[in-house]
């Protein structure tokens, strides 16, 4: 027995030294581990090696959960928060669409399963049939959880369901290790998402700049389409030859300002207010400024428009004046053809009459009534003189005014010409065949020549009488038409006068009458002496007398005409005296608006689209002052003294007016775009108004190179060299016309600090995407961006030529460049 212990103990004696080695050689180990935890920056507290190796329970444990905070979820941040805070808020965020899910911390929130259920369904809905979990069955839904989350995320099953559902509160940092396993599972599927959600950003600004693009050529191409067209027409200077069709013509002009061109204004505007929304947006997006197809710029446009404007500024004064030419020329026609008939009447049988030879066996007393005849005749032939010339002045008159029918009116006037040139030859040789017989024969009755020599020149004014009563006139004043009731009045009051003369001449054909009743006297019962006779006397003054009155009512009518004329320029000129000033003061309004800093750029758009309802409910104004204007043409009234504005003034104005407005309304909403893209508070871009419009001096809206300059300065913006200048004002002043706009003072101050899409950040999107390859594939792009956007990159995407390229590889890094204009789609 003794000996027995004896050998034990000496065998214990010889065991000890051998395990005290082999501790030693565990702490060694375990404090390598520890050496490399701590070097990875966790802190070790009162955990020692020889703890660990003695089996203390308590401190293994503690240092377990060290080590799975460290490296399981120390690393996750969720906005800035501690590891343990940012885990809590990503699960609340992707449980939040759930129903009977609340996660307030990592223990009683997961008792029921289904935070965990939440987890997977949310991304993995196809692994999961969430509608058909129960709350009051927490069992197999943590279960369920569990399985799923091992089977298919390859996540280890590390906690028990009997364990949390038996347990009052379980265990935190278990289920806190547990839940950040999804976390990490589902991290890579969070990035892809995020890359997704960037590039269907990135292409669809460019699918919708591509679109406003063709939508801007289209409008474009219409517009000039339409002024292509227009201009000729408005170019053709050739008259027609009736008052009807220049009229017509008139009145198709009418139409086209009143119906077809006011659209083609509202389209012009419009075209140059989506140009500038599309580079706004571009500038915006960091995109290359938008280039129209050649000969389709704004400036194009503009230079097309003021071509129209051109050829539209002298047609309807062409068309004016072509009316009153022919109305004069239709006025002269009538007049030429009245005087050449009643001549031509008069010189009927004139020539047969002076080729007589009866003379020849006339007696005495007939050769001197023949003598005094012909000179009855040669004073007649004298006071019809000046209506000869009056026919070939009306017809030198029309030619010069080119009257349609010249040719007629020549032949005409050529046939009186040479008549009247063959009547003078035949009087003066019938003149000196009488004054050679005159000497054989004797002076006969001086009563017929006295009622010859009287009747002549009363006929002859009686044919003037009726000539000038029934002329017709052209007066376009008041004071015209009275000048012509005064000249008739007057006309009037010489009718006793020539009733007088006209019994007089009656009373001598009476004596002779008388003398040949009571000498009983062998008359051949006409006047040698004149054609004239009593009865034709007779019957031209009762038709002098019967033109009087409807001269008077002609007279009358035209008074009232031009009263009426009156009343039109009257209150056409009172309507343009104040809509005139109207626009000019709303010009003036919308100058100050536009550079003046009232509230925020939403109230000043708010102020200026209240201004442009007012403006545009001013139109029924416009439209019935046009109305006026219509009736005013449709009187041929061509002047009026009331007012210095025409209608094209005020219509002028009125286009300039929207414009201004439309314009006006375009630059707030860029302003918008850019101060909400870019992030520019209110206070900053009153701040950049009030500088600029400090400097803006001339209130143009635009700033020279120095006042931009200095404006740079005041804002605290070192422009740190002449060479730096000259970059910035490259930027702002793109086109070098020496200025620079507000809209490209802001972009430019936005710019510095605005945080955009680059293609370096797409490129690094689609590289997630292509998991981290160089290249990536259509099943890729189709998996991860939504149809349109897939094939929209598929169709424009180059193959992949580079290093390690597989068939179906795409060039995702030049597609990225394109966009942003650093190389061609």
């Amino acid at each position: 027995m003794h000996t027995d212990n004896l050998d034990t103990m000496h065998r214990e004696r010889l065991a000890k030294p051998e395990r005290g080695k082999m501790r030693v050689h565990k702490i060694s180990n375990v404090n390598k581990a520890l050496d490399f935890i701590a070097s990875k920056g966790v802190k070790l507290v009162s955990i020692g090696a020889e703890e660990i190796v003695d089996g203390n329970a308590k401190m293994t444990l503690g240092m377990i959960w060290t080590i799975i905070l460290r490296f399981a979820i120390q690393d996750i941040s969720v906005e800035e928060t501690s590891a343990k805070e940012g885990l809590l808020l990503w699960c609340q965020r992707k449980t939040a669409p759930y129903k009977n899910v609340n996660i307030q911390n990592f223990h009683i929130s997961w008792k029921d399963g289904l935070g965990f259920c939440a987890l997977i369904h949310r991304h993995r809905p196809e692994l999961i049939d969430y509608g058909k979990l129960r709350k009051d069955d927490p069992m197999t839904n943590l279960n369920t959880a569990f399985d799923v989350a091992e089977k298919y995320l390859d996540i280890p099953k590390m906690l028990d369901a009997e364990d949390i559902v038996g347990t009052a509160r379980p265990d935190e940092k278990a289920i806190m290790t547990y839940v950040s396993s999804f976390y990490h599972a589902f991290s890579g599927a969070q990035k892809a998402e995020t890359a997704a959600n960037r590039i269907c950003k990135v292409l669809a600004v460019n699918q919708e700049n591509e679109q406003l693009m063709e939508d801007y050529e289209k409008l474009a191409s219409d517009l000039l389409e339409w002024i292509r067209r227009t201009i000729p027409w408005l170019e053709n200077r050739v008259p027609e030859n009736t008052m009807q069709a220049m009229q017509q013509k008139l009145e198709d002009f009418r139409d086209y300002r009143r119906l077809h061109k006011p659209p083609k204004v509202q389209e012009k505007c419009q075209l140059e207010i989506n140009f500038n929304t599309l580079q706004t947006k571009l500038r915006l997006s960091n995109r290359p400024a938008f280039m129209p197809s050649e000969g389709k710029m704004v400036s194009d446009i503009s230079n097309a428009w003021g071509s129209l404007e051109g050829a539209e500024k002298g047609y309807e004064e062409w068309l004016l004046n072509e009316i009153r030419r022919l109305e004069r020329l239709d006025h002269l026609a009538e007049k030429f053809r009245q005087k050449a008939t009643i001549h031509e009447a008069w010189t009927e049988g004139k020539e047969e009459m002076l080729q007589q030879r009866d003379y020849e066996t006339a007696s005495l007393s007939d050769i001197k009534a023949l003598l005094k005849k012909h000179e009855a005749f040669e004073s007649d032939l004298a006071a019809h003189q000046d209506r000869v010339e009056q026919i070939a002045a009306i017809a030198q008159e029309l030619n010069e005014l080119e009257y349609y029918d010249s040719p007629s009116v020549n032949a005409r006037c050529q046939r009186i010409c040479d008549q009247w040139d063959s009547l003078g030859v035949l009087t003066h040789k019938r003149s000196e065949a009488l004054q050679r017989t005159e000497k054989l024969l004797e002076t006969i009755d001086q009563l017929y020549l006295e009622f010859a020599k009287r009747a002549a020149p009363f006929n002859n004014w009686m044919e003037g009488a009726m000539e000038d009563l029934q002329d017709t006139f052209i007066v376009h004043t008041i004071e015209e038409i009275q000048g012509l009731s005064t000249a008739h009045e007057q006309f009037k009051a010489t009718l006793p006068e020539a009733d007088k003369e006209r019994q007089a001449i009656l009373g001598i054909h009476n004596e002779i009458a008388k003398i040949v009743q009571t000498y009983h006297v062998n008359m051949a019962g006409t006047n040698p002496y004149t054609t004239i006779n009593p009865q034709e006397i007779n019957a031209k003054w009762d038709k002098v007398r019967q033109l009087v009155p409807q001269r008077d009512q002609a007279l009358i009518e035209e008074h009232a005409r031009q009263q009426n004329n009156e009343r039109l320029r009257r209150q056409f000129g009172n309507q343009a005296n104040v809509i005139g000033p109207w626009i000019q003061t709303k010009m003036e309004e919308i100058g100050r608006i536009s550079i003046e800093m009232h509230g925020t750029l939403e109230d000043q758009l708010t102020h200026l689209r209240q201004y442009e309802k007012s403006i545009v409910n001013y139109k029924p104004k416009i439209d019935q002052l046009e109305g006026d204007h219509q009736l005013i043409q449709e009187a041929l009234i061509f002047d009026n003294k009331h007012t210095n504005y025409t209608m094209e003034h005020i219509r002028v104005g009125w286009e300039q007016l929207l414009t201004t407005i439309a314009r006006t309304i375009n630059e707030i909403e860029n302003q918008v775009l850019t101060r909400d893209a870019k992030g520019i508070s209110q206070d900053q871009m009153n701040e950049f108004r009030a500088s600029f419009n400090h400097f803006d001096r001339d209130h143009s809206g635009k700033l020279g190179a120095e006042e931009f300059k200095a404006c740079l300065i005041s804002l605290g913006y070192d422009a740190q060299g002449e060479a730096e200048f000259a970059r910035i004002m490259s930027i702002v002043d793109p086109n070098r016309l020496g200025v620079v706009t507000f809209q490209a003072f802001i972009d430019f101050m936005s710019r510095e600090t605005a945080d955009t899409d680059t293609a370096d950040q797409v490129m690094a999107s689609f590289k997630v995407l292509a998991g981290d390859k160089n290249y990536i594939l259509a099943d890729e792009l189709r998996r991860e961006l939504p149809p349109d956007q897939a094939e929209y990159c598929i169709a424009r995407m180059t193959p992949y030529t580079g290093p390690g390229a597989v068939p179906g590889a795409l060039d995702y890094m030049s597609f990225s460049t394109a966009l942003y204009g650093e190389s061609d789609l």
